[in-house]
């Protein structure tokens, strides 16, 4: 069996921690260097759900995307949510270890896994690393679908393959525009509206689309967009992490067990229905 420590520097080989953001909070948040890792667990979020979920399974480590502390903190105690957390996972002897924007540039990275997801061709970063000559590391990716759809047609194939949630896709643009190329961005993407304007794609799907950004985007090109849950675009990097060690503990014998948390973390849990009765109207009737 490996050492914590072991597996760690084996994950810090996939998504080496000096690729973060200066901003970020990645690597190991808790755990004893030299305490034996039999079973792993993936997830997006390091919630208490979660931390639940690893005692049951009785995880030795639980890898998750966020970050438990993303800013400061002057404490971990129980009181507290995020403390509860770490009294759980440490009275269970569970190690917590993070990797976030170092996984998203990652080659491959949290958007490749997404493009997979969708069974999308990648064919390059949509924003590449500078450091990497090989041009295939970076944030986001420029993909192609398999065959050209609508985009009437290509937000219901989205939502189908993405793991369900409250919010499913939202969709703006011409239904009826077709659908060759598009990028995709795990997690937040409103950020690189001009990096994907510049890509010349049909459309653009990532999450937490804001309001402004989301309507002038609309406003200065045909661009359609879908706007999936956080949660769902970053899902789908945990299969490709477990994926990754599963290879990693069979090449070195480790005989690891890796899981990946089916546990829905998204924290919107039920969507209603607009009533298009109370669409505010002018005096003549018409829709505003």
């Amino acid at each position: 069996m490996p050492v914590l420590s072991e597996v760690i520097a084996a994950l810090d080989a996939l998504w080496p921690p000096e690729r973060a953001e200066s901003w970020d909070a990645v690597g190991t948040v808790c755990g004893d260097p030299d305490a034996e890792v039999r079973r792993v667990l993936f997830a997006v979020d390091p919630v208490q759900e979660i931390a639940d979920e690893a005692v049951r399974i009785g995880a030795d480590l639980l890898v998750t995307h966020h970050p438990l502390y993303l800013r400061g903190t002057t404490t971990v105690a129980a009181g507290t949510f995020k403390g509860r957390v770490v009294h759980t996972l440490i009275k269970n002897d569970i190690a917590l270890h993070v990797a976030h924007t170092n996984a998203d540039t990652a080659d491959p990275g949290v958007s490749d896994a997404l493009a997979g997801a969708l069974d999308l061709r990648v064919l390059r970063p949509l924003v590449p690393d500078a450091t990497d000559a090989h041009g295939r590391r970076g944030l986001g990716r420029i993909c192609e679908l398999p065959h050209p759809m609508t985009l009437a047609e290509f937000g219901p194939y989205a939502a189908a393959r993405l793991p369900a949630t409250a919010q499913g896709v939202r969709i703006a643009g011409d239904p009826d525009r077709t659908i060759r190329t598009v990028a995709v961005s795990g997690g937040s993407g409103d950020s690189l509206f001009d990096d994907v304007r510049a890509a010349g794609v049909d459309a653009f799907l990532t999450a937490d689309l804001r309001h402004h950004p989301a309507s002038e985007a609309t406003q200065k090109s045909p661009l359609a967009l879908l706007d999936a849950a956080h949660w769902a675009t970053e899902w789908p990097w945990c299969e490709q992490a477990a994926a990754q060690l599963d290879e990693i503990s069979d090449r070195h014998g480790w005989n690891l067990r890796t899981h990946v948390s089916r546990t829905v973390t998204d924290p919107w849990t039920a969507h209603a229905a607009s009533d298009a009765r109370t669409t505010p109207t002018n005096t003549s009737g018409a829709p505003r």
